[in-house]
Order: C-alpha cells, then structure tokens, then sequence
C-alpha cells in the first residue's frame, strides 16, 4: 500500500481526534471578532480558503485568505493563522518572521513540531498524529480544516460518517477513463473544489479545473463534452446537472459533506495514477516542502 492510500484512509479518524482538541486549543486560535488572515502554500492555501469562508459564515469576524507569498504588508489583522504541514516551507516562514517583526499575533497549525516554524509563531497547535510521509497531502490538509471548522462550531459528527462512507462508497463507473475533470463548490467548499483539482493534477497529473459552481456558466462549462466529467462538491445549483449533461460530459453530483467527498476525490486520484502505472508516493517534479536558497523564487 502506498503512504497516500494509508493516509488517506485515515482521515476520519484525524477529524474525530482534531475536533476533540478544538476546544482544548481555543485559546491559541482566532477569537470571535478578530480580523483574521489563514495563509498557506499549494494545499494549505485551499484549505485556509475554505477555513475563512467557514469563519466568516459562523459569524466570528472578517476574515481573509491568501498564499503566503502574496500576503498584503498594507493590511492590518489581528491574527494570522499560518496552515504548514512540513513547518519548512520557505514563504510561510519569512511571512511569520516579517509580522513577529511587525508586532501581529500569528498561529501557526503544524504537522512537525521539531521544525523551525516553532520558533517564529506566538502560538502553535500540533497535529502530529495528521502528519503524513508522503508528498501529496490529504489527512494533514482535512484535519487542519477540521480543527479551524469545529472551532467555529461548524463540524458535527455526521462529516466524520459521512468521511468514512466516502472510504468505501463505489466510484461512479467509468469515470477514471475520462480524459478531463472540473469540480465545483459554493461558499466554503469552493476551496474544496480547488484542492479536489489540485489532487488531480498532482497524483494523476491529469487535466483538472476548479470554479465556483455558479461561475461555471460563464465560460469555463465550454471545455464540457464527452470524456468529461464534472464534479460538484455540495449542493449544485438549479438546472446546472442537466446543462453539464446536456453537454455530453459525466455529472458527479455531490452525495456526502464536502470534505467527505474531496476523500472521494483523493481516491479517484489514486485509482487514475495507479491505472496509468504513475507512483503516487513519488509525483513528478515536486518535493514535500518548497525550501528555497536565499533570493530564489518559488516553483511551486
């Protein structure tokens, strides 16, 4: 087995264990009112994305979302909260090093405590039992979103079953032949749908795109067809199942809660790479942290 499909058949598990540490952690996480930015790289952008997006909904403060290398020095926040698996990566620890300098709390959420993040954060929560050996991530990138989730109140244990029944639910038929992939969300599980396509590309390196559903429309449902299939991550939106259809492509429609179906998506991932004799362990032309040399610019 590969560590991506030991990894990502945990990820209920990692949910149950990071809601239970919410409340235990609460103080080192963003308080109602706050002003907050949840910054990341590659996976960890999606998720703070998706994290904010959930903040905001739940009534809890304005809150952004960035990559860490295009982080706005002109904006003002209370707190930033840094999602880094690794704790290496190069712009998240020059962002936290940049506002430790300019007086703003920062949380970092890690997966390896023994890392230089530790250093450069005013807060940190551990995630320790998420971190994972490979280098496309999954149970790390959904546990973190789990944590920031229950601590504004918005995971129940119904995501944790429906997690479990996305482990074992049949993939729709026919659909690793397809030749392209669209997945599409709406309010917070529009991050979800850009990690979904992130996935994709990185462990099958197929042809993947991520909209918000309703944006669909405008443009992008023209690369529909056959051969196609497009996924959509919670509640679809009135007649878009039918135009999708009427364009010859396969409709996914969503069945569990969103994050439940990027575990769907992370299998389908792993079933096209290993049907196109690609190693998910070892995806070509990235590493598990982008740690660059001094004035060097990010790749990735």
């Amino acid at each position: 087995m590969s560590h991506v499909a030991y990894e990502l058949s945990t990820q209920p598990d990692c949910w149950e264990r990071a809601a239970e540490l919410a409340p235990a952690r609460r103080e080192a996480l963003p308080r109602p009112g706050e002003r907050v930015a949840v910054v990341g790289c590659g996976t960890s952008y999606y998720m703070a994305q998706a994290a904010a997006a959930l903040r905001e909904a739940a009534g809890h403060g304005e809150t952004d979302a960035f990559p860490a290398s295009e982080f706005p020095a002109h904006r003002r926040y209370d707190r930033v909260v840094a999602l880094t698996r690794s704790g290496t990566t190069t712009e998240v620890l020059d962002l936290l090093a940049g506002l430790r300098d300019a007086g703003v709390r920062t949380t970092a959420v890690i997966g390896d405590p023994a890392t230089p993040v530790t250093g450069l954060a005013d807060d940190l929560v551990v995630l320790d039992f998420a971190d994972e050996q490979s280098v496309v991530q999954t149970r790390f990138a959904t546990t973190a979103l789990t944590l920031l989730r229950a601590h504004v109140g918005g995971h129940s244990a119904a995501v944790v079953a429906d997690g479990r029944a996305a482990l074992t639910d049949p993939l729709p038929e026919r659909l690793t032949s397809c030749g392209q992939f669209t997945f599409l969300g709406r309010g917070w599980s529009v991050g979800v749908a850009h990690e979904a396509a992130l996935k994709m590309r990185e462990a099958s390196l197929s042809w993947a795109e991520s909209y918000p559903a309703m944006e669909y429309r405008h443009g992008p449902i023209s690369v529909s067809g056959p051969g196609t299939a497009t996924w959509c991550l919670g509640d679809a939106p009135e007649g878009l199942a039918d135009q999708v259809a009427g364009s010859g492509a396969r409709w996914v429609a969503g069945r569990y809660d969103p994050l439940a179906e990027l575990v769907r998506v992370h299998r389908l991932a792993l079933a096209v790479a290993v049907q196109q004799g690609l190693d998910p362990d070892r995806p070509r032309n990235l590493t598990r942290s982008v740690i660059l040399a001094a004035g060097e610019e990010a790749v990735r």
